[in-house]
């Protein structure tokens, strides 16, 4: 464990940030006083920030994770033919 005043850590971050993710925990001090830590991310934490969003938000419930589909989704089918768009395209052309 180390501890760096605030001026020390702010002209070093990635230094110390560096030392946290190889499992050493920085105290952070301002004036003696310890103000923050900065510790190794936690085990099962996830390697990307979206990653680790998206689980924070399912914890929190405020999302709901898929379920895994069981059957195949129906086949996908045209909502419309090629020729009657290009119709559409030409007539909508034709009022301007």
């Amino acid at each position: 464990m180390r501890a760096v005043g605030l001026k020390t850590l702010k002209n070093k971050l990635s230094e110390y940030v560096r030392l946290a993710a190889g499992g050493e925990t920085v105290l952070v001090t301002d004036r003696d006083r310890v103000v923050a830590e900065l510790v190794p991310p936690q085990h099962g934490r996830a390697g990307f920030l979206d990653d680790a969003q998206l689980a924070e938000a399912v914890r929190k419930g405020w999302l709901t994770p898929p379920t895994l589909a069981t059957t195949v989704p129906p086949p996908r089918r045209p909502v419309a033919r090629l020729d009657a768009l290009l119709a559409e395209l030409v007539a909508d052309r034709a009022d301007r």
